[in-house]
């Protein structure tokens, strides 16, 4: 144990992770590392507005290094008396950090999946409402020490049928904005998904559970269901989405250099303002609203005219026009 991060902050409890287990923490916490770093890079190679699945992609990764160098380091545990002790041995870790890991991840996944299909907003945000009460309910029942925890464990599993259901079931059969195409990709993604997530409470079942299962195993148990759904899953996800249209999901960076609304499509004046879309005329035309109006006038702008100048419209914008639009309030 010298050396390793046991020796430095040492195990609190009677079962706890092995020098190996350590070591394999800290191996799946570099390959996190890797993957966010490659993540990040590769978002920059996007335009933006078409970014939204790599940065979804770079916080999960972001989060579950930090998570995996807390566990390396022998931090982020508590020791629980376990239902069923081995042995000599009555208190087992509890890594309540994992579980801030998942709070934080599971529904960021849940949502970056159910994002590709025709679901509802609505729809997304109450199945991603349910990852956290997967993730709660299991972290409960960890800290559990009666036979209560596997209330919360019956809990947790009914949240993730309505995940499941709402992956496999309704996702896959709403109407895909972006072309069947797509909706093929999102069947083999929401499958794996599925899939790797079926086998997390077999891993809570024997390990915080049940106790079967020793700390090291756990980890390694864990640690190989968190690599697969994480950067192998996120990077074969947001590559079969390389050749998408963004657009066809209504996505716009907000910046008037990317063809987003700024300086070319708002004009502020003193009464009124130019709202409209960039056309390719040189003038603008629009209805100005201002309180000494008593209604609505009509006018037109030239050069750099942002507002259109009618009967209390309003005066001239300090923005440049090319555009045709609507003055208002």
């Amino acid at each position: 144990m010298a050396g390793s991060s046991l020796n430095q902050n040492p195990p609190n409890a009677d079962r706890h992770i092995t020098t190996g287990g350590s070591d394999w923490l800290w191996a799946v916490f570099a390959i996190m590392a890797l993957a966010t770093l490659g993540m990040i890079a590769w978002s920059f190679t996007r335009p933006r507005g078409t970014r939204l699945f790599h940065n979804i992609a770079t916080v999960i990764l972001t989060t579950s290094t930090v998570a995996y160098f807390a566990m390396a380091s022998d931090l982020g545990a508590t020791p629980v008396r376990a239902e069923f002790g081995r042995g000599t041995t009555n208190t087992r870790q509890i890594w309540f950090v994992r579980y801030i890991q998942w709070f934080i991840n599971f529904p960021l996944l849940v949502i970056l999946i159910l994002y590709t299909s025709g679901l509802s907003l609505s729809d997304i945000l109450t199945t991603a409402f349910f990852a956290w009460v997967a993730v709660v309910c299991g972290l409960v029942g960890a800290l559990t020490s009666s036979t209560y925890k596997w209330g919360f464990f019956v809990l947790g599993v009914a949240a993730l049928l309505y995940i499941w259901s709402s992956l496999l079931a309704h996702g896959s059969r709403s109407t895909f904005a972006a072309g069947p195409g797509v909706r093929s990709g999102y069947v083999r993604g929401a499958g794996i998904v599925a899939f790797l997530t079926m086998l997390y409470p077999i891993c809570w079942g024997v390990s915080e559970g049940g106790n079967v299962i020793s700390p090291t195993g756990e980890m390694i148990f864990y640690g190989i269901l968190d690599l697969l759904l994480g950067p192998l899953f996120l990077y074969y996800f947001v590559w079969g989405l390389r050749n998408v249209d963004y657009g066809l999901w209504g996505f716009n960076s907000g910046r008037h250099t990317d063809g987003g609304y700024g300086n070319n499509g708002v004009g502020h004046g003193h009464v009124g303002a130019g709202y409209g879309e960039k056309s390719g005329a040189g003038a603008r035309t629009g209805a100005g609203l201002g309180p000494g109006a008593g209604g609505v006038g009509t006018g037109g702008g030239v050069g750099t005219g942002g507002a259109g100048v009618g009967p209390h419209a309003g005066a001239n914008a300090p923005m440049a026009g090319n555009h045709i639009g609507n003055a208002v309030v």
